[in-house]
């Protein structure tokens, strides 16, 4: 599935991983919200960790046609995803986002791995408003 994808973090604009890894493979990216999860702060990024209630601020980047493979591989190495390894700190998953014009859009989302996701409910630090670059 060639999806888009939603980025909550250091792959927002303005942000050190969005030049480095989206400049010249993005054709459109908006605001959008990821409802139904909640931010985490990390050790210098967040975990998005899907729990009823909240909401998630963030972007829906639609890759290049031409780039998507490459930037698949290239987003999941960064983001330590490789499916079905229970090690993994976070997982891709397919879920509906809000665009900013109240549409929904399905969309690759990385929330955190399950392992990593119960230890941040017990012992981590929320991030209130679910706005990464508002915490920053």
């Amino acid at each position: 599935m060639r999806l888009p994808f939603f980025v909550y973090g250091t792959l927002r604009p303005g942000e050190p991983n969005h030049d480095l890894f989206l400049r010249g493979r993005t054709r459109f990216e908006e605001p959008g919200l990821l409802p139904g999860a909640v931010l985490y702060d990390g050790p210098g990024y967040p975990y998005a960790v899907e729990q009823g209630g909240g909401t998630v601020s963030g972007e829906i980047i639609t890759a290049r046609p031409e780039a998507y493979a490459e930037l698949l591989a290239a987003l999941d190495l960064l983001e330590d995803c490789v499916p079905g390894d229970p090690r993994s700190l976070y997982e891709r998953v397919a879920r509906d986002v809000t665009g900013a014009d109240g549409g929904t859009v399905r969309a690759w989302v990385y929330v955190a791995a399950p392992a990593v996701a119960a230890r941040l409910r017990a012992h981590g630090r929320l991030i209130e408003g679910g706005d990464w670059l508002a915490h920053r």
